[in-house]
């Protein structure tokens, strides 16, 4: 199997931290493949499109050396992209869809973003400081004690690979004004959302098991980051509910 592994908010591949490593682990023989999109990552000195339609075209394009079908695991915007990718493919082409704490216009703007967090999150993306800022991101998007060499690797990142705020603001957009079509894009995905996430409120992964009888687990304490917060809970719910 083919893994897409998609990133959020002006994070990048390298954001992941040992995740990728323990998926390998816990999945042999399945390859598992890290996409930057537009603005962020490998692609930091691109324009990042307004649209999740039109990010969602670029981050199709960009795998395409890669063998179909496609399996998903999707975080936060990453999983706007992969949800709006499911709904415009060719029959076959998305396999396995997994979304983390993501949201969609089927939702209120107040649980898609906790009231107050969009303007804490314009000001630290203002931020000139690259090291408090990203302790900062740190700090509100994990639960888990923050630990300093995590703090300097993301330091590390904005300074080799940085998201200018043209590319954030454009990424804010595009995730603000997101609603998926109406039609469930496959029988069943799995979506995992976390109580003690402090950006998006843990009801918007619950409309997609309302609305298309999709398969919701719910952590009771992890932050927004949850493959950071407790990876092998995550990867024990894709065990689960991965098909045999």
């Amino acid at each position: 199997m083919h893994w897409i592994l998609l990133r959020g908010l002006t994070r990048e591949q390298s954001h992941w931290g040992s995740f990728p490593h323990r998926l390998e682990e816990a999945f042999p023989g399945h390859q598992f493949h890290l996409v930057d999109l537009p603005g962020t990552g490998v692609h930091f000195k691109d324009p990042s499109p307004d649209r999740i339609a039109e990010i969602r075209e670029k981050v199709r394009r960009s795998v395409g050396h890669i063998p179909a079908p496609y399996n998903l695991i999707a975080l936060s915007m990453g999983g706007m992209v992969a949800l709006d990718w499911a709904q415009h493919v060719t029959e076959g082409e998305i396999q396995n869809l997994v979304l983390i704490n993501t949201s969609s216009g089927f939702s209120p703007p107040w649980r898609r973003m906790r009231p107050g967090v969009w303007p804490r999150i314009v000001r630290l993306l203002a931020r000139r400081e690259l090291f408090d800022r990203e302790a900062d991101i740190l700090r509100l998007t994990s639960n888990r004690p923050v630990d300093l060499d995590v703090m300097k690797h993301w330091y590390s990142i904005q300074r080799q690979r940085p998201v200018g705020f043209a590319n954030a603001y454009a990424q804010m957009k595009a995730a603000m004004a997101y609603k998926p079509l109406p039609q469930r894009p496959l029988p069943d995905a799995l979506v995992l959302a976390s109580k003690g996430d402090r950006i998006v409120h843990w009801s918007c992964s619950k409309v997609f098991e309302q609305r298309w009888q999709w398969t919701l687990k719910i952590h009771p304490s992890a932050g927004h980051d949850l493959p950071m917060d407790d990876p092998e809970w995550v990867i024990h719910q894709i065990k689960n509910w991965l098909p045999k």
